[in-house]
């Protein structure tokens, strides 16, 4: 019986070299593609170099044939994955101000009530992208000086995206207690930011 001899394909993972010359030859088109979808240089220069150490870390021994679909592919999500985050520092901004209840005792979600007009594809203008860096510096402070169960809480509503049933679920907590927990690390942080003069829209 003759060996079982693998067939070329099979036998065709790409080499370092190959991997290096295909991102050279990659990374002018993928930076236009991030620098379209983000419309800032230095963002885009960052989503194309993510996707290059995860095509390398993950499949780099992939076919080289196989490699421009798979580059495309972590481009997206990275893409993707970059606006997501956007989202939620966007809404990190308006948590405190006008859905902040009038009642300083009542317990709310303002994930439940935020409205998000804004476009997902245009990122902030200048001024308005400073003002929320500084801002999202100031919560990020405050957030470390609460206490354990509201930290966590909040950085997984607010930060990660989790639903109510899904924080619960990671905390090992009711739903109403993350609701509580949520209530009181905004309505500190709230408190927080008011103490620094931060106008909030």
């Amino acid at each position: 019986m003759l060996p079982f001899i693998p067939s070329k394909r099979s036998i065709e993972l790409s080499t370092p070299a190959e991997l290096s010359q295909f991102l050279c030859h990659a990374e002018r088109r993928a930076y236009k593609q991030a620098l379209f979808a983000v419309r800032d240089e230095h963002t885009a220069l960052d989503i194309v170099q993510d996707a290059m150490i995860k095509l390398a870390e993950k499949y780099g021994d992939k076919p080289a044939d196989e490699l421009p679909m798979l580059f495309q592919r972590i481009l997206q999500n990275t893409i993707r994955d970059y606006y997501r985050r956007q989202k939620v520092r966007n809404a990190w901004t308006t948590l405190f101000s006008s859905l902040a209840p009038k009642n300083e005792e009542d317990e709310f979600d303002p994930l439940e009530s935020l409205v998000d007009d804004n476009n997902p594809s245009a990122p902030p203008l200048p001024d308005a992208e400073l003002q929320q860096k500084q801002v999202i510096a100031r919560i990020e402070r405050a957030l470390e000086r609460l206490p354990s169960r509201q930290r966590e809480a909040f950085l997984l509503r607010y930060w990660e995206g989790m639903d109510i049933i899904e924080t619960a679920a990671v905390m090992g907590c009711s739903e109403g207690s993350v609701k509580t927990h949520c209530s009181r690390a905004t309505h500190a942080l709230a408190t927080a930011l008011k103490n620094t003069g931060v106008e909030l829209p």
